[in-house]
């Protein structure tokens, strides 16, 4: 039998399985947006922040040290990947569009 705590775990015979953080699309596009705009040291501040923050979110789930670091990770990959696709032209050009 399993239970539901919120929309970030579920325990099935005592063990914690947590909401994957690289999949909450809402704050990696949060973090992503806030890291393009800021720079240097406020940056590196707010996403120290943002990372000990969620690793205690997971921590008071109850998951293991090792658990937590590849969620956090996980996680970071997505942002950085959020930030890189801001910058990114879109699918749809046609490269034939910028031949003289």
């Amino acid at each position: 039998m399993a239970a539901e705590f919120g929309e970030r775990a579920m325990v099935r015979g005592g063990e914690v399985i947590a909401f994957p953080l690289a999949a909450r699309a809402g704050d990696v596009d949060r973090c992503a947006r806030e890291l393009d705009r800021i720079h240097g040291p406020a940056a590196v501040d707010y996403w120290k922040s943002e990372c000990r923050k969620l690793a205690e979110q997971l921590s008071a789930l109850g998951l293991r040290a090792d658990d937590i670091r590849n969620e956090v990770l996980a996680f970071q990959a997505e942002v950085q990947i959020a930030i890189a696709e801001r910058y990114q032209e879109p699918a749809t050009r046609n490269r034939s569009d910028s031949r003289p």
